[in-house]
């Protein structure tokens, strides 16, 4: 295995990692609670999922012969929440994780040091690449965040659950 195809298989999985994890925090709230703002400020779930779905069309779309922030783009409109169902969402969802992976899935070692544009910069694939691992990262927290807050006592944890560090740690491995 060389470094080239180490890092793309971990940006692969970092990105489908990130993925599962919002999903699984969104399925702990009701339709309502998705709709949920903490102040008028603040964005809901919805909208935080519209922003990653528009910022994922826009750069991966055409990734390497295209700008990156594409001019029919409406990023002010990604911040309106007007999703009326839980399927509508989803589906809005769905297809930026699909042109995302259709790239990211797709990548070769010689692509990495090819120059991609991204609001008129120039960038590596690889510099482009990292950017939206930690912009994604960025929202997903703010989800998982907004999820746990919004879900309370019934939350279930994502991760290791307070107090069970200790036995985390002394598990047996799994084969």
């Amino acid at each position: 295995m060389t470094i080239a195809s180490e890092y793309i298989s971990i940006c692969i999985k970092n990105m489908q990692d990130m993925k599962l994890q919002a999903e699984k925090a969104i399925a702990q709230l009701t339709d309502e609670q998705l709709h949920y703002q903490l102040d008028s400020e603040s964005n809901s779930i919805v909208t935080i999922m519209k922003h990653l779905r528009g910022n994922m069309l826009s750069r991966w779309t055409d990734f390497y012969t295209t700008d990156g922030e594409k001019p029919n783009r409406h990023r002010d409109t990604e911040f309106i929440d007007d999703i009326k169902t839980k399927q509508q969402l989803f589906e809005i969802w769905e297809e930026g994780w699909r042109i995302l992976f259709d790239v990211v899935l797709n990548l070769k070692e010689e692509d990495l040091l090819r120059q991609i544009t991204i609001r008129q910069q120039p960038h590596s694939v690889i510099n482009a690449v990292n950017r939206q691992i930690a912009h994604y990262s960025h929202h997903i927290g703010q989800i998982v965040f907004l999820a746990k807050h919004l879900a309370g006592a019934n939350w279930k944890t994502l991760s290791i659950p307070r107090g069970k560090s200790e036995d985390y740690l002394h598990k047996p491995p799994t084969t």
